[in-house]
């Protein structure tokens, strides 16, 4: 009798432990994320988009999913992305550094024209104590958006109907620009004429018709745009390197573990040197169409590199007045990268 007690004592405890615990259908079930990415399927950055989904699901045993939208079909605009960031309504975004420089105004910083000597001078800064400074700010800024990393854009050169190997070769060109009052003024130190107003996608018949001279831009959108086919001098000169910064969202990061966090932070950081090496093949295929075409690639001397630098010292007491410090702190690491 004693020994029926006591199993059925113990039984009664078994059940109530079970009761007490989750069911195994919702202790794995999972947190599902979302990524928004405005570049089509292929491009570097949503190919290492995927590789950060794929990383984060394998490092968190599948704890945290996190489903990738590419070619802006959940935000087709990067601005309505990080909007939608703030509010917790999407977990991740991959957009251009420029837009985030509205909460960090130090992002200005690192897109002044001619700043870097190289992308190894670009990546020291970034990667150094100057651009995971700007990482740390995103994340203090109040904005509700955290900072995960840098991604590779490239670097802008302009393209044109003529040579140019110095400076001088400019004088009086008209050349596309997007709607940016810094680079108008650029372009106009280097004694051009900036046209704004031309979409990407009529930029090819105004340089065919003669409204413009040429345009600027990375290689993978000259060649991609067919643009080549209009301009077919491309002048490195490499005037400005943006980069790209993979976002997440503070509140909708809430239901996800601190130790999690730490994994999705890491993953993010381990997908730089992927997306940074798909860029390089990318830029090697264009480059490798458009030299394939003819066109003449110009690479210009360290002295004409010197001389269109020193063309943007109004252009830095005008724009970069406010981040001088910084901005030295960037020319001092440039030292090493000549």
């Amino acid at each position: 009798m004693k020994k029926l007690l006591f199993i059925t004592l113990l039984l009664t405890l078994v059940s109530v432990s079970l009761a007490a615990q989750p069911t195994s259908e919702a202790a794995v079930k999972p947190v599902i994320l979302k990524l928004s990415e405005v570049h089509a399927e292929g491009y570097p950055t949503s190919l290492a988009d995927h590789e950060f989904s794929h990383l984060v699901e394998e490092k968190t045993q599948g704890r945290v999913k996190i489903e990738v939208y590419t070619g802006g079909t959940l935000y087709g605009q990067e601005t309505a992305a990080i909007e939608a960031l703030q509010v917790g309504d999407l977990a991740f975004a991959r957009v251009s550094a420029s837009p985030v420089a509205s909460y960090v105004p130090a992002l200005n910083a690192i897109q002044m024209p001619y700043l870097y000597n190289n992308a190894k001078h670009m990546w020291a800064v970034l990667n150094g104590e100057v651009g995971q400074k700007m990482l740390a700010d995103i994340e203090n800024s109040g904005s509700g958006l955290i900072g995960l990393c840098y991604y590779d854009a490239g670097s802008r050169s302009f393209y044109l109907t003529k040579p140019a190997n110095k400076v001088a070769d400019l004088k009086g060109l008209k050349i596309r620009l997007q709607n940016n009052q810094m680079m108008v003024r650029m372009v106009e130190l280097l004694g051009a004429t900036g046209v704004t107003g031309i979409g990407p996608n009529d930029v090819y018949s105004a340089i065919a018709q003669g409204v413009i001279d040429g345009a600027e831009n990375n290689w993978p959108t000259y060649q991609n745009m067919g643009d080549y086919e209009a301009a077919k001098y491309y002048i490195l000169d490499q005037h400005t390197r943006v980069p790209e910064i993979l976002l997440a969202s503070v509140e909708a990061l809430k239901k996800v573990t601190q130790s999690d966090m730490k994994i999705i932070r890491q993953c993010a950081k381990d997908t730089q040197e992927y997306e940074i090496a798909e860029w390089a093949k990318k830029e090697a295929a264009s480059e490798q169409i458009v030299r394939a075409a003819g066109n003449t690639i110009i690479n210009l001397s360290s002295t004409a590199f010197a001389e269109f630098q020193t063309k943007m010292a109004p252009l830095y007491n005008e724009f970069g007045s406010a981040y001088t410090d910084i901005i030295a702190q960037i020319r001092e690491i440039g030292k090493q990268y000549k």
